[in-house]
């Protein structure tokens, strides 16, 4: 029960020291989008490397980023410890990137850190909406030159082995905007990662598996020959 306590306010404490960070960037005045983006990046890796320390986590990647940006991340999803995972791995690549979200986790008890660190919502329910996202994501591609789309196909964490089906969003942005699109596999369920942290005795090592670029318009199918390679067995 303590340790459980001790984590939730360490990283409840973290975040809203980091909240206050991201603000100062994004309500700079006379900062560039994508010197913005490049910022609220750095600091989100940085919020996610000490929260992993703070776990006691280790990421074993297999494979690796390319060196390209404008690239879409297609990546699994189980956790919110998903997203800390991948900012690691970005951190270690100097990557500057986007994580794309529903909007109702801008308006959650951890809302802000969603609004100011540079994330970018969409209202899936709505059709106003999402032209609304479409139009800002590709002026916003267009204005930040090394910019990377981070995205979870799925839509939703899923508590399934398998993974669930994917919706369009994530083929129509890379289409639309002419991104390569690079999937990712977490193979853990960081859900009990979670849980079960911090390690006390022996680091927890998370695997993380780098595919080759896959076409955006056959992007589930072959996100899951590239899964399905990973683990080594049919899903």
């Amino acid at each position: 029960m303590l340790k459980n306590i001790g984590k939730f306010l360490f990283m409840i404490e973290l975040g809203y020291k980091y909240i206050y960070i991201f603000k100062k960037t994004f309500f700079h005045p006379f900062i560039s989008l994508k010197q913005a983006y490049k910022e609220l990046s750095l600091d989100r890796q940085a919020y996610s490397n000490n929260v992993l320390e703070f776990l006691n986590i280790e990421v074993k990647v297999v494979g690796q980023l390319p060196k390209k940006d404008k690239v879409l991340y297609a990546i699994n999803h189980r956790s919110l410890l998903d997203i800390i995972v991948m900012e690691h791995i970005f951190s270690k690549y100097n990557k500057n990137g986007t994580w794309i979200a529903k909007e109702e986790l801008f308006t959650a008890i951890y809302g802000d850190f969603f609004k100011y660190s540079g994330c970018i919502s969409v209202d899936i329910e709505n059709g106003k909406g999402l032209l609304k996202f479409f139009k800002q994501i590709k002026k916003t591609l267009a204005k930040v030159d090394d910019l990377n789309v981070y995205i979870f196909p799925e839509g939703e964490r899923n508590k399934q082995d398998a993974i669930l089906p994917f919706q369009n969003g994530a083929s129509k942005i890379a289409i639309a905007n002419n991104l390569e699109v690079v999937p990712i596999f977490i193979n853990d369920k960081l859900e009990k990662v979670f849980k079960n942290a911090p390690f006390e005795e022996e680091r927890k090592i998370v695997e993380v598996h780098i595919g080759k670029p896959i076409n955006p318009k056959n992007l589930e199918d072959e996100y899951k020959i590239f899964m399905n390679n990973a683990i080594g067995e049919k899903i």
